[in-house]
Formats: C-alpha cells, sequence, structure tokens
C-alpha cells in the first residue's frame, strides 16, 4: 500500500475497525458537547509508529468530518447568533494554524497541567451553577462591541489550543459560549460544532502540506466520526439543554481522570 496513505505504518484489519469505532463514539461525544478528542487522540497515539505530531494531525482529518456532519444536522434546527459565531470561527481558524505550528516546536506535555487545572475549574463551575446554560440569556446585547470581542477572544484562543493539541477543545468552546456570551447549552453546542470546524481546518491548512496526515488511517477515524456526528446533534437536538449539561459534566470529569492519571504518571517517571 502507498506510503503517502499509511505514513510507513503497517496498517491491520484490526487497527482499521479499532479506529472506526474509536471515531465513532468520539463523534458522538464531540457532537453533543465536545470532548471526543479525549478517545480518538489516544487510540491513534496507540498506533505502533505513528508519532504524536502524526497522530495530531490524523486526528484533525477525523474531527472535520465529524464536525461538518454535526454542525450540518444543528444548523437545520437551531439558529445560530451570526455575531458571535462568524467573529470566533474567524479568529478560530487563525489561532489554529498558529497552533498547528507550535505543535511541532512545543511537547504537549507542557499542557496537560494546565489543561487540567482550567476542566477542573470548569467542572466544579457547572456543578455549582445548577441553572447555568438552561436558558440563553445573553451577557451583552448581539451588536455591542463586548459581545463581538469576547467572541473574537474565545476563537483566537481556543484555536490556539486545538491547533496544539485538541483534546476537549469542543468543551472549552461550550463552556465559553454559555458563561461567557449567555447562550444555553444546546445553543453553545451548536455554535461550537461551527467554529470546531474552523480550528480543524486551520490545523489542517498546516498540517496537509507539512506532510504530517496518515490519510488512511485519518478517512477511517472521519467515517466513524461523521456516523456519531449526525447520532450525536440528533440526539442533543431532541433531548434540549438539559441532556446536554448533564453529558457535559459526565465528560469534562472524564478528561480530568484521565489527564489526572497522566500528571501523577509522569510524576512518579
Amino acid at each position: 500500500m502507498s506510503e503517502v496513505l499509511t505514513g510507513g505504518i503497517d496498517v491491520t484489519l484490526v487497527m482499521l475497525l479499532w479506529l472506526l469505532a474509536a471515531g465513532a463514539l468520539a463523534g458522538w461525544i464531540d457532537a453533543v458537547v465536545g470532548g471526543g478528542g479525549l478517545i480518538q487522540l489516544p487510540a491513534l497515539l496507540l498506533v505502533p509508529g505513528m508519532t504524536p505530531v502524526q497522530a495530531v494531525a490524523t486526528n484533525k482529518v477525523g474531527s472535520i468530518a465529524g464536525t461538518t456532519a454535526s454542525a450540518v444536522t444543528y444548523l437545520r434546527r437551531v439558529t445560530p447568533d451570526r455575531s458571535a459565531t462568524i467573529p470566533a470561527a474567524a479568529t478560530a481558524f487563525l489561532g489554529a494554524v498558529l497552533g498547528a505550528k507550535l505543535a511541532t516546536l512545543v511537547p504537549s506535555q507542557l499542557f496537560t497541567p494546565i489543561i487540567l487545572a482550567a476542566l477542573v475549574a470548569v467542572g466544579l463551575f457547572t456543578l455549582l451553577n445548577p441553572s447555568l446554560g438552561a436558558d440563553a440569556s445573553l451577557r451583552f446585547g448581539e451588536t455591542s462591541k463586548r459581545h463581538h470581542a469576547l467572541s473574537w477572544l474565545i476563537g483566537l484562543i481556543v484555536g490556539i489550543y486545538d491547533g496544539v493539541l485538541g483534546p476537549g477543545t469542543g468543551s472549552f468552546l461550550v463552556i465559553a459560549f454559555v458563561s461567557i456570551i449567555g447562550f444555553s447549552f444546546l445553543q453553545a453546542s451548536a455554535t461550537a460544532k461551527v467554529v470546531n470546524w474552523a480550528t480543524n481546518f486551520g490545523a489542517l491548512v498546516y498540517f496537509v502540506p507539512d506532510g504530517q496526515v496518515v490519510w488512511l488511517l485519518g478517512l477511517v477515524v472521519a467515517a466513524g466520526n461523521v456516523t456519531g456526528g449526525i447520532i450525536g446533534a440528533r440526539t442533543a437536538i431532541a433531548k434540549g439543554s438539559g441532556f446536554v449539561r448533564i453529558v457535559f459534566i459526565v465528560v469534562v470529569s472524564a478528561m480530568v481522570l484521565k489527564l489526572g492519571y497522566d500528571v501523577v504518571t509522569d510524576l512518579i517517571r
């Protein structure tokens, strides 16, 4: 098989089936609240011979396919706030290109303790505010400068993070749009899909010419991600903001446990 498709990796049927299943589960989680990278990226990192940068780049192929499918599904039912979505998507794209460049220069493990602390804060904040995100309650008017400026800032910061590493990007976007902008959880999830698409595209703008994508594995993960993404978006729309909030707390808790384990393991070593 062409090395362009496999990246020099010895691909097996078991490997492809494993990545297809991981992509489907990640797509469902991503569509509901984000955070599917917690499953998808580690699954790729388990592939023998795959470098961390290849895993991050290949992960983006699956993610952009899933976010496309879930975003289209959401936008058929949920009307996005364009005054926040468009600015955030624009800066998220630029941030992701910059982040992808940083991913080749900065060891990803340096970011883990910071991400862990942020997730703990996000989880506690959500638990201590049970009415948060139940309904939309904009902090500022749609035409206000603060509304636009904060949307630009959210997109840029989360875009850089997604380009560098990725797991939890959707969750960070959701909680930012809920707590800072004032969206409901359902509205925030729909907006996050559009912005997350922009971050994935921005990262691929750098990774593809740099030759970091393992295309065969990326396309397999993408197939699973699309399936999971469509089902997840339909589930979130049917169940509403209360369901999204519950899944959000579960996913953030899982990410805290996973990253906490990684930090403790690194300290023991």
